[in-house]
């Protein structure tokens, strides 16, 4: 049976946010953390995208700074960092909606925004600093920030952080913090050594805490292949899968060559569309997702890169156009949908020279993914098992063991 709010030992002030938000019982991956959190250990959390560990690691560091109160004023005692503008802002903005109840205030810090300004928004008194490690690296470079005060330490998809290369810069961060406590570890995903590595270099015996989906909620993702003959077969694939789902779409690509040359493709074919790089201002980022969400009928083509931290609203389908290389990058892409207790679907359009991916992906979640045939698409050539490689043999040898 799933446990209160009120038997995790929150205050009255939270619950009754969670309550008005129509959050009315924990998630699997708050049952689990919260606890844990609040008992003093460094953890090191396995959760997926969606599965609401936002609120996993903001109850807990509210509530302890609920539980010890400081006398005076002054810098933030919740360091929480994120590896995207888009991640930081969204963490911050579900830490403002505590701030009425508790009295608790939440500075957001990340690049693209003026220098000037953050400055002085970090010269007022607050409680949680929520920052992209770069910018505020930056400030305590410049002398205009410090972590004197900093006693829990949060970091939010650190397989995400390492793969953008933030590692150094957040051990420099550790090292600048003075009365550290406790640390917090999340991450899609920790089978990479890269993620274990750190967790070592900066946590003392973490508590690893792996929560996976319940099923009905790993089941709001319909996942689905179709294999692609040819550049022109996978395209026409494409517009056939469109056709079907219409809604928000994103579809994934591995380069932003890629991008320029798909969304090009889809407008010459009539589909109007968007394009997120990774190379894009952030005014430019923050317009185009913001056009995403004012039209419920819009498709978006973005790489991996250029869509980190993004969080739109009723994504009805995700296509992986060009499949990923790592399998975790797959269920990061996959995310994007089937939130918030809607149903989602993912499509991926597969070439043969991509077969060994697929199986990769397909062991990684213990899960097989559906086939799908278009009738007046149906693929021509027959498709390679994953895994399997025709070995040729060698007759001369052959005979020669026969003879014996």
């Amino acid at each position: 049976m799933t446990p209160d709010w009120e038997q995790l030992e929150l205050d009255d002030e939270l619950i009754e946010v969670l309550k008005a938000a129509n959050l009315n019982k924990p998630a699997k991956v708050q049952q689990a953390v919260i606890p844990a959190a609040l008992e003093g250990q460094d953890l090191l959390v396995n959760s997926p995208t969606g599965t609401g560990k936002t609120l996993a690691f903001l109850l807990p560091a509210l509530q302890h700074l609920l539980d010890f109160p400081r006398h005076h004023a002054g810098p933030a005692r919740v360091l929480i960092l994120a590896p995207t503008r888009e991640l930081a802002q969204q963490i911050a903005e579900q830490a403002d909606a505590f701030s009425d109840s508790t009295g608790l205030n939440t500075v957001l810090i990340t690049g693209g925004v003026n220098y000037g300004s953050q400055h002085q928004v970090l010269e007022q008194p607050h409680d949680i600093l929520v920052a992209t490690p770069g910018r505020l690296l930056d400030l305590i470079g410049a002398d205009q920030y410090a972590l004197d005060t900093i006693e829990w330490l949060i970091i939010d998809e650190a397989d995400r952080m390492l793969d953008m290369g933030f590692s150094t810069a957040v051990k420099q961060l550790v090292n600048e913090t003075q009365q550290l406590q406790q640390t917090m570890l999340f991450s899609a995903t920790l089978d990479s050594a890269g993620v274990q590595q750190f967790s070592a270099e900066i946590q003392n015996n973490p508590l690893q805490i792996t929560v996976e989906p319940p099923k009905r909620e790993r089941g709001k993702i319909l996942q689905r292949w179709y294999q692609a003959d040819t550049a022109e077969h996978k395209f026409k694939l494409l517009l056939r899968v469109l056709e079907e789902n219409p809604g928000r779409r994103i579809i994934f690509v591995r380069t932003r060559e890629r991008v320029d040359e798909l969304a090009g493709k889809l407008f010459a074919a009539g589909v109007k569309n968007l394009t997120l790089r990774g190379d894009m201002p952030q005014a430019d980022r923050q317009r185009i997702i913001a056009r995403m969400e004012k039209f419920s009928d819009s498709t978006l083509i973005a790489t991996d890169v250029a869509a980190r931290g993004i969080d739109i609203e009723d994504i009805a389908l995700v296509v992986n156009y060009d499949l990923p290389r790592q399998a975790d990058t797959y269920l990061h892409r996959i995310g994007r949908t089937g939130r918030a207790g809607k149903a989602g679907l993912a499509v991926a359009l597969v070439e043969a020279h991509d077969a060994e991916l697929l199986g990769r992906i397909e062991r990684y979640q213990k899960l097989k993914i559906e086939r799908r045939v278009f009738d007046e698409l149906r693929p021509q050539y027959k498709f390679p098992t994953p895994g399997k490689t025709k070995k040729k043999k060698k007759k001369g040898k052959d005979k020669a063991k026969k003879a014996k």
